[in-house]
């Protein structure tokens, strides 16, 4: 199941309200005091290295507080020191810092955001959910707070505590589809497959979905194997997006999940016309379907030389035109293809067909994979009866 996956790395609202925090002890900076210490003017700079985005800088110029001194800010040096290892992506430390500035008398509720989000990160997801509780109504005014806090109780097996958490997310932001979206996959994941596409089909009207998001959805279902609302999500997505890659790539292979090989080959040949690179999967899948002579004729505009031969040379075995086959075997040398152990055995068989016994066990020498071997000496063997008696092989 495609889930939202939490960046350990600060996104920008929380980014802002880390400027805020620094910068709201800035306003009562020791610039205006006479008796500012040293201890001061470097929490000070750390603040304003944190500020910057200089994390690391932050940390050495609080390597130089005196943490005995009295007048020490321990909360502020604390909550500094975490929010840089949490920037920084050393969540143990950072965990182990933010704790320290609350024992240390630090108030600001924004603390415990931050201490949720690291506990996140660290796996540790009841105390997250308990950190987002201490966060009283900052929640309420981020709703990636709410979201992480459903997330928490999805990783916990509390099913319906995390969907109610959506629902009240729902409530307090009806204008953010992320509580809807993400409601469609924990019922995919819950094998809740009717309510899953109906609310599904309800995000994608009202948030004006993109690409990206019919794929994620598409593709959560065919996952799940209900191959034919995967279907009509992606068939509906063709229509919108008919230049989207992906969305192409994602019905051709849920069509593939299915057996339906032509219709599969089809969206890819179409998608070929903007990327050209699709060509030769489009080539072989109308081979695995058994139309030969059209998987031939897309097989001639395929760049990549390697590709384009090997298939080439397996659609001429498939039709039985082994001289033609045969007749490669200069452009598969040319190519390296001929240190593919399956590519020369082809190679060897298709002159086996036409008759070219010598050829053919020139190639079989080289064979050394054990199931090719054991092929290759049955071929020597009817080479032999041929030879014997060659009204058998006419």
């Amino acid at each position: 199941m495609n889930k939202m996956k939490y960046k350990l790395q600060i996104a920008t609202p929380i980014y802002y309200l880390i400027v805020v925090f620094v910068l709201g002890y800035y306003s009562n900076s020791v610039w205006a005091s006479e008796n500012k210490t040293q201890s001061t003017d470097f929490i000070e700079l750390a603040a304003i290295m944190l500020k910057d985005g200089h994390s690391d800088r932050a940390l050495l110029a609080l390597q130089s507080v005196d943490l005995e001194n009295k007048k020490t800010d321990l909360a502020r040096f604390y909550t500094l020191q975490g929010l840089a290892y949490m920037n920084l992506n050393d969540l143990e430390a950072a965990r182990d810092s933010l704790q320290q500035a609350i024992k240390n008398g630090q108030k600001d509720q924004a603390i415990f955001i931050y201490l949720a989000q690291v506990y996140f990160g660290l796996k540790d997801y009841q105390k997250t959910i308990q950190a987002i509780v201490k966060a009283g109504d900052q929640v309420n005014k981020d709703a990636s707070l709410i979201s992480l806090k459903a997330e928490a109780y999805w990783h916990l097996k509390e099913t319906d505590a995390a969907i109610d958490t959506l629902n009240e997310g729902q409530k307090i932001f009806p204008a953010d589809f992320r509580f809807l979206k993400r409601k469609v996959f924990y019922l995919v994941e819950l094998e809740l497959y009717q309510e899953a596409v109906k609310l599904g089909r309800e995000y994608l009207k009202r948030s004006k979905a993109a690409a990206a998001d019919y794929i994620a959805f598409g593709n959560a279902l065919r996952l799940s194997r209900e191959y034919q609302e995967a279907l009509n999500i992606l068939e509906i997505a063709r229509l919108q997006f008919p230049h989207d890659e992906m969305v192409a790539k994602l019905l051709a292979h849920t069509y593939l999940d299915q057996g339906k090989l032509n219709s599969a080959a089809f969206i890819l040949e179409q998608a070929a016309l903007l990327n050209p690179g699709l060509q030769a999967e489009a080539a072989e899948i109308y081979r695995r379907a058994g139309r030969f002579h059209k998987a031939l004729t897309l097989n001639e505009s395929i760049n990549d030389q390697k590709i384009k031969f090997k298939q080439r040379l397996s659609i001429f075995i498939a039709l039985k035109q082994f001289e033609r086959a045969a007749n490669m075997e200069s452009s598969l040398y040319r190519s390296g293809l001929l240190e593919d152990q399956d590519v020369r055995y082809a190679l060897a068989y298709a002159l086996f067909s036409s008759g070219r016994f010598p050829e053919a066990n020139k190639h079989l020498d080289h064979l050394k994979n054990a199931e090719l071997f054991r092929k290759g000496t049955e071929l020597r063997r009817l080479m032999e009866v041929c030879k014997t008696e060659p009204w058998q092989c006419t």
